[in-house]
């Protein structure tokens, strides 16, 4: 949670310097690329973020050969993607014409190995029980690309993967993995004599794939839809403020998404001392959440405002992801009922079924709404879900 926070303060100071030291264009320009480049990034970078955090504290000797095998086939997977879009380039459109060429190709594909390291460090650290760290990172690598991107608003101007805003991202990655590699690499060591247990392949393979539709379902959600709403609109105007509130709603969506996750870890197993701690946190995510999205929905105006008088063409779609909040705080909960009892096929079906129909409905509102179709999807989708699993989470919560 502390972690979501400092990520979110750097990210709004971010987005200040970059909306107002940058042009709107070269702005979306950067954002553009960058939404693409994290799209190949997470292609299995997100399947192996859940194995790795259970894996890494018990994986004994083989500690350090479980993280390399887990970063060498997420940036494979995620160079093989790449390469892919890259070779299609003229199916996307001219909003991706930048990484036209072969110089642009390859220093974009290794933004995406770069960037799929950078996002696995977390992680990393977690399971070596050095969480401690994390923030330490955030922190640097957040004010690292304030400090790049003010520097090379004042160079001579350029776009692509060239330019200031997408530079900005991964500089400051590159040289954060300087030393963090050396510190997880001098944490290995110790941390091998200190855990024992064997490394099952086998079970390693059994939660890999039970994690896998949750995996899926942030890519399509997350970073598929940014990347087709730049192909869609053709419009690095446009697009910038859309992806600066889309990041926001995400950012807010996180703190749901946290609530989530410390169900699923202190639900007991028996059904009465899991349906109070269930309740619990429900409430407290409501006081939580609550008030954040209400200030959001009231105050968009002059959060746009803050970005330029172009982002006022984003409230609608900033209110919208705001309110998609409540409903996704909903399911969040309800998904982590459903992991404390080890319900996995449920837990799938619930899982793509919302991703899949928040992608459907933003594909076929775009041409009516805009950018407004992805806020109109993700809470019309998180509600219709909210009320197809309202009959099951009363009885988990005994209040039916």
């Amino acid at each position: 949670m502390a972690n979501t926070g400092i990520t979110a303060v750097l990210g709004l100071g971010y987005w200040f310097l970059a909306t107002h030291l940058y042009p709107p264009a070269e702005f979306g320009d950067g954002q553009t690329l960058i939404s693409a480049m994290r799209l190949f990034s997470s292609l299995a970078g997100l399947a192996f973020v859940g194995t790795m955090a259970r894996f890494i504290p018990v994986a004994g000797r083989r500690t350090g050969a479980l993280i390399l095998y887990g970063y060498a086939a997420a940036s494979g997977l995620g160079l093989l993607g790449a390469a892919g879009f890259l070779i299609l380039l003229p199916v996307w459109g001219d909003a991706y014409g930048h990484l036209t060429g072969v110089g642009p190709g390859l220093f974009f594909l290794g933004s995406v190995l770069t960037w799929t390291i950078f996002t696995l460090l977390d992680v990393t650290l977690a399971g070596l029980r050095k969480a401690v760290w994390v923030p330490v990172i955030s922190v640097v690598y957040g004010l690292g690309k304030m400090a790049a991107l003010a520097a090379l608003a004042f160079a001579p101007p350029s776009s692509g993967v060239l330019g200031g805003v997408y530079l900005s991202w991964i500089v400051p990655a590159a040289v954060v993995l300087l030393p963090a590699g050396r510190l997880i690499a001098k944490v290995v060591r110790r941390h091998a004599t200190r855990t024992t247990l064997p490394l099952n392949l086998a079970q390693v393979a059994r939660f890999m794939a039970g994690d896998l539709p949750g995996a899926l379902s942030l890519l399509l959600t997350l970073y598929l839809t940014p990347v087709m709403v730049a192909a869609w609109l053709d419009d690095p105007v446009t697009f910038g403020y859309f992806s600066l509130v889309h990041t926001l709603g995400c950012i807010v969506g996180l703190l749901a998404a946290n609530v989530g996750v410390s169900v699923t870890v202190e639900a007991p197993a028996e059904a009465h001392a899991r349906a109070t701690v269930v309740r619990h946190a429900l409430r407290r995510a409501l006081v939580l959440v609550g008030p954040i999205v209400v200030i959001t929905v009231a105050a968009a105006p002059l959060i746009s405002w803050v970005f330029g008088h172009g982002a006022a063409i984003a409230v609608p779609l900033l209110r919208l992801m705001a309110l998609a909040v409540l409903p996704g705080l909903v399911v969040e909960i309800y998904l982590a009922t459903l992991r404390s009892q080890n319900q996995a096929r449920k837990l799938a079906i619930v899982q793509l079924g919302l991703a899949l129909s928040i992608l459907g409905v933003t594909a076929a509102l775009f041409p009516i709404a805009g950018i407004a179709a992805v806020g109109y999807a993700t809470l019309a989708s998180q509600s219709i879900v909210v009320l197809l699993i309202l009959p099951d989470l009363r009885r988990a919560l005994k209040l039916g």
